[in-house]
């Protein structure tokens, strides 16, 4: 059976990928010239790396360690010591530490908190306890009733005080959907953490060897190819067409550089586009379907991601980092974490922007100039005195819209992989699934997307797997 896809990020790959594995022909259509999506990379004139975003793996990440395994690239993944360190605006040049001892879990991360005398004082802990104990005891059916607060609201009904809500969560509500706790979901900072507290290796994070373009997302395309698929580059969606009955006819490519529009046809298509492209793509008459219309209530957040290199080493620790300032984020010395990025004499840190929502229209200059004030907090022992850090060169990347705004209600207007329409169905992080708005949601929602389809198609249908999409020009196929 043939499936066309559109879009070649994370959700569009691993719903291809999963989807050979059952036999299937799929062809991902990707506008851009380059793979991943959400987790795209480029190499700029000198051959280092740039990326939309700091792509952190989590030892609970279930779906994408299973990727790695069956790619056979699981020793791809760095995995770091078993902390979470913090940075300490009140002692410049300082770090908090939160190290996870080898114990079972939950017992390791309580070690952790307990151990921890420099963000927490113990009545603070014992605020931190009587409102996380009873939402890990309680089950993920309370925590998806905690959708209609934002994690401010729920801290405050806990009685956690400001002081913990400061010093922890911010940061960690930053890192997860690029907003604060006033405005994120408390369902997704309480999702996160009864998976990171409840695994032993939960909370621990893996870095890349290299770009995951390269890294990751190629040796998906491989095997997709190997197994009678195809990805095609440059090959932007222009138009969702439609049978009489409201089905899909083809996917419409818009062509590039002069050449004719041309049509794929296949059995089944797949949209593994962001919701944000997806909405402006509907078709005119699926904007009057309720399924469909929900998804006006889901938008994505905006995004800004930073790369600096210097002229000498500003931290040797190899490890994510919480900046706990008031612009960024979380960030890493990337040339301590990833193998390829390695430098032993210069440093060069990727940071994340957020919350980027009054940023975002700015300019790269008042960009840079905001982070660097950030940077002499962080790092004030190499921009002070004579003879400062100096700048060598930055990258910075918008992503105006990137995973869905986490705020409170959006659960409701998240879609099933499945729509009304009879050969058409929805991949990305955004759908509903239990990972909410990150690479292992997206993994998840491709992989539901392909069992789906598997689920739905007659015996009839899958005898017939080998076939290939077919491609025509736009003209004649208009009048076919």
């Amino acid at each position: 059976m043939r499936v066309a896809i559109a879009g070649a990020g994370l959700a569009g790959l691993s719903c291809a990928k999963y989807l050979t594995d059952l036999g299937y022909s799929p062809i991902v259509l990707e506008s851009r010239d380059v793979l991943g999506g959400l987790v795209a990379a480029w190499k700029d004139e000198d051959g280092d790396w740039y990326e939309t975003g700091l792509h952190v793996f989590f030892g609970a990440y279930p779906n994408m360690l299973q990727l790695f395994q069956e790619l056979g690239i699981e020793e791809r993944l760095q995995w770091k010591e078993h902390t979470m360190i913090f940075n300490q605006p009140e002692k410049p040049g300082t770090y908090s530490r939160f190290d996870f001892p080898n114990l079972p879990a939950p017992l390791n991360g309580i070690v952790a908190i307990l151990r921890n005398n420099d963000m927490l004082s113990w009545g603070e802990k014992i605020e931190l306890a009587k409102g996380l104990v009873p939402a890990m005891l309680r089950g993920q059916k309370y925590v998806d009733s905690t959708d209609r607060l934002t994690f401010s609201q729920w801290l405050k009904q806990q009685g956690v005080g400001d002081d913990v809500e400061q010093g922890i969560f911010i940061a960690a509500a930053k890192s997860l959907n690029f907003i604060d706790p006033d405005e994120i979901s408390a369902l997704v900072l309480l999702t996160a953490l009864n998976k990171f507290l409840q695994q032993k290796n939960g909370s621990q994070v893996a870095f890349l060897d290299g770009s995951p373009t390269e890294r990751l997302c190629q040796p998906i395309v491989d095997h997709i190819t190997e197994r009678g698929g195809e990805v095609k580059l440059n090959a932007p969606l222009k138009e969702i067409l439609l049978n009489e009955d409201g089905s899909v006819r083809g996917f419409l490519i818009r062509g590039l550089n002069g050449a004719e529009d041309e049509i794929v046809t296949a059995d089944l298509y797949v949209s593994a586009m962001p919701v944000d492209v997806v909405k402006v793509m509907l078709p005119q008459p699926w904007q009057e379907n309720e399924f469909f219309q929900k998804l006006n209530g889901l938008e994505g957040v905006p995004v800004i991601n930073i790369h600096l290199w210097f002229d000498r080493k500003l931290t040797e620790i190899d490890n994510l980092l919480f900046s706990r300032s008031q612009l960024l984020s979380v960030y890493a010395d990337m040339s301590n974490a990833c193998k390829e990025y390695a430098d032993s004499e210069r440093s060069m840190l990727e940071l994340v922007f957020a919350p980027a929502k009054d940023w975002i229209d700015k300019s790269e200059a008042e960009i840079l100039a905001a982070t660097l004030v950030e940077l002499e907090t962080l790092f004030p022992q190499h921009f002070g005195g004579e003879n400062p850090a100096k700048l060598l060169k930055h990258k910075i990347v918008k992503t105006p819209r990137s995973v869905y705004k986490a705020i409170p209600g959006c659960q409701e207007y998240r879609p099933s992989q499945v729509t009304p329409i009879s050969n058409f169905y929805l991949a990305g992080s955004y759908t509903m699934q239990q990972f909410l708005g990150s690479m292992e949601g997206a993994v998840l929602s491709g992989k539901l997307t392909a069992q789906a389809i598997n689920a739905q198609a007659t015996p009839e249908a899958k005898t017939s797997t080998k076939q290939k999409p077919t491609l025509q020009p736009a003209t004649n196929a208009a009048t076919a």
